[in-house]
């Protein structure tokens, strides 16, 4: 076999794995959704999704508590993690040294190594007696599990991706673009907030939308301190119950309840569509920051 055959071969088998990579994404959500359909024949998906009553003994499952309360801890990771995580990059990025910057980057990974249950036992210990001498100092009644507790455990979790998408793509505007702004007198922070955070943007974006992917389906660590109470939160110190938690927690009583089996593979088809919806922008948007930046 001659040599362009070889690599005629060799194409054809990488985009085969590649293509049944995807469909194996979309034949999961395929299965899900067919799981689901005796319980979508006997509610509608807006009630569904928009009711808070779950009651299965009776056939009753509203997915609105859980909803929020997936947003509620996925949103306060993102808020209490994106700041930290921009500015860790963009120092690795324009301010660290070689030799920080190769010591630092090998500790980031590590820390996306750690398994979610040792980010969970930590939670436990050091987070939740944090969270409830707070809400006693503030004059709230909690436990100490709670949406906060969950927002901060992910917080840590989702690190270690936006902190190394955004230091990439910050090193991939060119060097020419900074020495241009450094040439005009602007300042090293000006360059690195006028010239490269602009041109770096795009991807950026998309180390925050894959950081949120990453919050929205965690589970482990987040049904060990968010309180698994099926109610509407309604303030930081209040329980929540996430969907993979519930998935988590409920699946193995399932087989006596009718629909109950439906219901969550429901949840699960909503956790998969919203995970790949949000991979796939990411996907996109670093694609146009790379052919922006050649």
């Amino acid at each position: 076999m001659g040599r362009r055959a070889r690599d005629h071969v060799s194409a054809l088998v990488m985009g085969a794995v590649a293509l049944g990579c995807v469909a194996l994404a979309f034949g999961m959500a395929i299965a899900l959704l067919l799981k689901s359909r005796p319980l979508l024949a006997s509610s509608s998906v807006g009630h569904l999704l928009f009711s808070s009553s779950w009651r299965p003994s009776r056939g009753e499952f509203g997915f609105y508590p859980y909803l929020v309360g997936t947003l509620w801890v996925s949103g306060l990771a993102m808020v209490l993690g994106i700041p930290i995580c921009l500015l860790t990059g963009i120092y690795l990025s324009e301010y660290a040294g070689r030799r920080l910057r190769g010591l630092a980057k090998p500790l980031v990974d590590l820390l996306a190594g750690i398994p979610p249950v040792v980010f969970g036992l930590w939670a436990v210990l050091a987070l939740v007696p944090l969270v409830e001498r707070l809400g006693s100092r503030m004059g709230k009644a909690t436990t100490g599990y709670s949406v906060l507790a969950g927002g901060m455990v992910l917080a840590v979790m989702v690190f270690p991706i936006i902190i190394s998408v955004t230091e990439e793509v910050l090193r991939k505007v060119p060097a020419e673009a900074r020495e241009a702004s450094i040439s005009l007198g602007a300042t090293r922070w000006q360059t690195t907030k006028s010239v490269v955070l602009r041109a770096a943007l795009p991807g950026v974006c998309a180390a925050v939308i894959l950081g949120f992917s990453r919050a929205f389906g965690e589970t482990m660590a987040v049904l060990m301190v968010v309180g698994n109470v099926p109610t509407v939160p309604h303030s930081l110190f209040d329980p929540a119950y996430p969907l993979p938690a519930l998935i988590a927690n409920n699946y193995g009583e399932m087989m006596s309840i009718p629909l109950y089996d439906s219901a969550l593979m429901f949840a699960a088809f909503l956790l998969l569509a919203v995970v790949l919806t949000f991979n796939v922008l990411a996907t996109l948007v670093l694609r146009g920051v790379e052919r922006r930046l050649v």
